[in-house]
């Protein structure tokens, strides 16, 4: 069969959403200094059935007079400098004021920046992406929006999305098992409160309704955590690492070990922990925040820039963890 029966066009994917949508076409607005990614996506985004509002460079987000923006936005800043930080940290604010669905593409080396200056609109942020991977987040923000869906996703395309929620979900379950589930009203899978009785306590051994108070384990000494996490990179020396992909599990071992060490955590520094590409790291990392396994962390001397943490809750539960693990003087992850 020739290759070309092979190929794989994704901007087909976004026009079926875009085409089912009711009444005025989605605008798109374009932001980017670089003429050729600036024409590819504008090109991408007419091919998808999208119309095309403002295009133009990072800068036109400071003008004076702001034109109103589509209600999705594509910008690709790979390079910053203040200018454009703050522009980033504007568009940011409007974006979230008016609706509009925010994708930003970004370097790894200005990662942590244009991180720290997206706070309010919740956007995709994409790393060194290819043309494909931005067609495929155009495809994820169709797909939110009211009227939308992806009618011929690729199945492999669809399992991952599925796989991703999945096995954050495991991972919050496997953690409230280790008793921290919650006893509030509002239910969910990603709780972690502490058991408690009607006065604040859990109940004693001998059925009473007494309170007694459990302290919270210690956070587990770094050093073993750290030993772990080596551990678990040793494998990739001998096997593909694709076999033990977990990026949940790395970037929660890593986040506490840096709790117990005292240490905050780039955005950037924990992408190359979870031990997946960027984009993908970041994709886990908002599922997890969502999840409310994460926190994302302002910096106080810094406003543009930010760090994530474990939530207080997930720290308690990786205390517990190890606390159980040591109980058993078992290390094996």
């Amino acid at each position: 069969m020739a290759q070309a029966d092979f190929q794989y066009h994704p901007t087909e994917v976004v026009r079926d959403a875009a085409n089912d949508a009711a009444g005025v076409p989605v605008a798109v607005s374009i932001f980017a200094d670089r003429a050729h990614i600036r024409d590819t996506i504008a090109d991408d985004a007419c091919a998808a059935g999208l119309r095309l509002g403002q295009v133009g460079d990072v800068a036109d987000l400071l003008g004076g007079a702001a034109r109103p923006l589509g209600e999705v936005v594509v910008l690709d800043c790979p390079v910053i400098n203040g200018r454009r930080l703050a522009a980033i940290a504007r568009l940011d604010a409007r974006a979230a004021n008016s609706g509009a669905h925010l994708i930003v593409s970004t370097s790894v080396d200005a990662l942590d920046d244009v991180f720290g200056c997206l706070d309010q609109s919740n956007p995709q942020l994409l790393v060194d992406p290819g043309r494909g991977e931005r067609v495929i987040a155009l495809g994820r923000v169709l797909a939110k929006m009211p009227n939308m869906r992806l009618r011929d996703l690729s199945d492999e395309d669809r399992l991952s999305l599925i796989r991703l929620t999945e096995q954050v979900g495991q991972i919050a379950e496997r953690l409230e098992r280790l008793g921290v589930k919650g006893q509030s009203e509002v239910g969910g899978a990603f709780r972690f409160e502490s058991p408690l009785n009607e006065y604040g306590g859990e109940e004693a051994e001998d059925g009473s309704d007494r309170l007694v108070r459990k302290p919270r384990p210690a956070m587990p000494d770094p050093r073993l955590v750290r030993r772990i996490i080596r551990q678990r990179q040793l494998r990739a020396r001998f096997f593909d690492k694709d076999l033990f992909a977990d990026p949940a599990w790395d970037i929660l071992l890593d986040l506490t070990a840096a709790r117990a060490e005292h240490m905050r955590v780039s955005v950037t520094s924990l992408c190359i922990a979870s031990g997946v590409p960027p984009t993908t790291a970041l994709r886990w990392i908002s599922q997890m925040v969502d999840a409310g396994l994460l926190d994302r962390v302002e910096d106080e001397t810094d406003k543009r820039r930010a760090f994530i943490a474990l939530s207080d809750r997930a720290a308690d539960a990786m205390a517990r963890y190890f606390a159980e693990v040591g109980k058993e003087a078992s290390y094996s992850v």
